[in-house]
């Protein structure tokens, strides 16, 4: 049975008959995919943005705040009394969980279940479900996106070669797979987007760009925050959005905001358009970052840097916003960016 929960068709909810029930990762197959570790194409290798505070609240001296393990104890028996599968905050490392201070709504105690709601968004190389996590017998729950990346048998691979310049993985044998799509290679690539994607997503949110807190990285599954309401009813798209719901002025200040951070920080979404931009309640959200672009580095960055803001700029300017508007963003991102 379908229940709509987006204006859009490739919004709905799905509820998955018999779907097998998850177990811990005691239970997981051997043989699933390697998450190949691609942090060092951002330049984060020291993880900065990962601290892992042992005076967090949760820690046996005080064991009635929130992520404290023992404070809920898990039911005996090897599935979760409800749900899904349990909670997969324990299998991420520190390195795969997101940047702190965390959200207050972020799920971290190990007596949670997760419960899948149905699928959110399909995509060419991932696909988006809404999952909840939450503790059995407390009000304690949120709602996540989850996105999962597809194996490389199943997954497009088309616009790679453009995104990878630039990049380099530290072992040089990774790198010359990569280049030469040898099967070695396009695994790695596989390994990569998700990877990619959560390490940008940390170092976007820590910078101030209005991107999906991330939550966690699993493999290729990324958890992160769901963009819409608490009944589950997804943010709409940018492309979706009636002209009378824009206030255009406010939604093209906070673009040129976050793009601005981005540059600053040396990179571009090397991607954006109306399709990859969500507007919640009149707060603008970037999405879909796996193939942002180091600006410089890239000896295509400004071309990348460019494209995003005019793709974008076509929407706004097909609503009122004076051209002239997109060409000045553009010059002074390229500023930002020290592109000259």
């Amino acid at each position: 049975m379908r229940e709509r929960f987006s204006d859009s068709d490739s919004f709905s909810r799905i509820r998955p008959k018999g779907a097998p029930r998850r177990g811990r990762r005691s239970e997981r197959d051997d043989h699933e995919p390697e998450f190949y570790d691609f942090g060092a194409f951002f330049g984060n290798d020291d993880r900065s943005f990962h601290p892992e505070d042992p005076g967090t609240p949760g820690t046996p001296d005080n064991p009635a705040s929130p992520g404290n393990d023992a404070a809920l104890p898990a039911p005996a028996g090897d599935g979760p009394p409800e749900g899904d599968r349990w909670s997969t905050w324990d299998q991420s490392t520190p390195t795969e969980k997101g940047p702190e201070p965390r959200p207050a709504w972020v799920v971290t105690e190990l007596a949670a279940v997760d419960t899948e709601l149905g699928i959110v968004k399909t995509g060419k190389e991932a696909d988006v479900f809404l999952l909840e996590r939450g503790v059995p017998g407390t009000g304690r729950r949120t709602l996540m996106a989850a996105k999962r990346y597809r194996d490389a048998q199943h997954r497009m691979f088309h616009r790679d070669s453009g995104y990878l310049e630039g990049r380099q993985h530290k072992e040089s044998r990774i790198t010359r797979a990569m280049a030469k799509r040898t099967a070695f290679g396009k695994e790695a690539i596989a390994g990569q987007w998700a990877g990619a994607e959560f390490t940008a997503l940390c170092r976007l949110w820590s910078a101030g760009v209005a991107v999906p807190y991330p939550v966690q990285i699993t493999g290729t599954e990324i958890l992160m925050e769901f963009v819409g309401d608490e009944n589950g009813t997804a943010a709409p798209r940018l492309a979706q959005l009636r002209a009378e719901e824009a206030d255009l002025e406010d939604l093209w200040e906070q673009l040129g905001h976050s793009l601005a951070l981005l540059a600053r920080d040396g990179y571009a979404h090397g991607d954006l358009s109306a399709y990859n931009i969500l507007v919640h309640r009149g707060r603008l959200v970037i999405i879909d970052v796996p193939q942002i672009v180091d600006v410089v580095a890239n000896p295509r960055g400004r071309s990348f840097l460019e494209r995003d803001v005019r793709n974008v700029g076509a929407w706004f300017t097909a609503r009122g916003l004076p051209e002239r508007r997109v060409g000045e963003l553009v010059e002074t991102l390229a500023f930002d960016a020290r592109l000259g």
